[in-house]
């Protein structure tokens, strides 16, 4: 009788450790350490999915992240492309070069993509976007 109690138990408590870990400490643990930087988006969203189920456990998964410094993308690395970078591989008609682009990327990130790969789905931009970038939509 007193083993499915403690079957039971074990379940409990290793479903509560799991829920009480965090996502960038478990996802990137060469990152622990770092003091500051830039917040990782996909830690921090992670974290937050882990608050709309779970309040408690997806804050101290935000407290851990932050206190390893987990969440904190590593040194010189960037979540995204400065705007005034993206308009070098933009032409006049808002057409985007794909060996610029592929160039940029390379340099921004250091890895090579290719952009030639027939599985790339591209996907158009809309007339508000092209406007923040001082372009005129193609017709």
């Amino acid at each position: 009788m007193r083993t499915p109690h403690r079957v039971i138990g074990a379940i409990l408590a290793a479903a509560l450790l799991t829920q009480l870990t965090a996502c960038g400490t478990l996802f990137f643990p060469d990152r622990r350490g770092q003091i500051e930087g830039r917040i990782d988006p996909l830690v921090a969203g992670l974290n937050a999915i882990g608050i709309l189920f779970y309040v408690i456990p997806g804050l101290i998964a935000f407290g851990i992240d932050f206190a390893t410094g987990a969440i904190y993308l590593p040194d010189g690395q960037t979540a995204q492309i400065d705007p005034q970078d993206l308009k070098q591989v933009v032409d006049a008609d808002g057409n985007v070069d794909p060996a610029k682009l592929k160039a940029l990327i390379e340099v921004q990130t250091g890895h090579s993509l290719p952009l030639d790969d027939p599985r790339l789905i591209q996907h158009s931009g809309s007339a508000e976007q092209l406007a923040a970038f001082g372009l005129r939509p193609a017709a």
